[in-house]
């Protein structure tokens, strides 16, 4: 199997657009090949090593619904002044979705960036904010590929009853909207239903 990659697949690989891969290819930052037809390949390695110079700081917001999207612009907002008051590049990525979902668009792009050695360092407002579960995991990989992980509200977490009561909220209303229909009125009548217990177990 060849290890030269198309326009398509290296911007995947990278986690950017076709559009970027091809000015970052007339800018010099990254080489091409062309084929005998004239079109572009990149080599993998090649990739990784030369975007190794444009390591930046990546901020990650995530709120599980719609209805939490003010908490996610004041995650937006702690990130963004923190990431500031350091100094530092960032580009801030932005989730809607359950922890329990491994397939989020933001969260995809996070793990391709961190694993193409594109990630200095990790800055998340609470540990849960990544996944309800598999954040070791996601630690791990950050550990492997030299991305600092930097939590800003440590002293915040959660008691063990807090978290129980979240995941059970999330896993069962998961169920519930693959069940009814995310936007059903039997759906939004069991997730209110249940957003009443998981307060009484806080």
């Amino acid at each position: 199997m060849s290890n030269l990659l198309t326009v398509k697949e290296a911007a995947e690989l990278l986690g950017v657009s076709t559009k970027t891969i091809r000015r970052w290819e007339e800018e010099g930052k990254i080489t091409a090949t062309r084929t005998p037809g004239g079109h572009r390949r990149f080599d993998v390695s090649g990739l990784i090593a030369n975007r190794k110079d444009d390591s930046l700081t990546v901020a990650y917001a995530r709120v599980s619904s719609n209805e939490q999207k003010e908490d996610l612009k004041r995650q937006v907002i702690v990130l963004e002044s923190y990431c500031a008051k350091n100094g530092w590049s960032f580009e801030v990525i932005k989730d809607l979705g359950s922890g329990l979902n491994y397939r989020k668009r933001g969260l995809i792009k996070l793990i391709k960036l961190i694993c193409t050695n594109q990630v200095e360092r990790l800055v998340i407002t609470h540990k849960d904010r990544l996944l309800r579960f598999g954040t070791e995991l996601l630690f791990t990989l950050c550990e492997i590929f030299g991305t600092e992980v930097i939590i800003i509200n440590r002293t915040e977490d959660s008691t063990f009853e807090e978290d129980l009561a979240q995941d059970v909220l999330e896993i069962i209303t998961v169920f519930s909207a693959r069940l009814y229909g995310s936007r059903s009125h039997k759906n939004k009548k069991i997730v209110e239903q249940l957003k009443e217990v998981a307060k009484g177990l806080k």
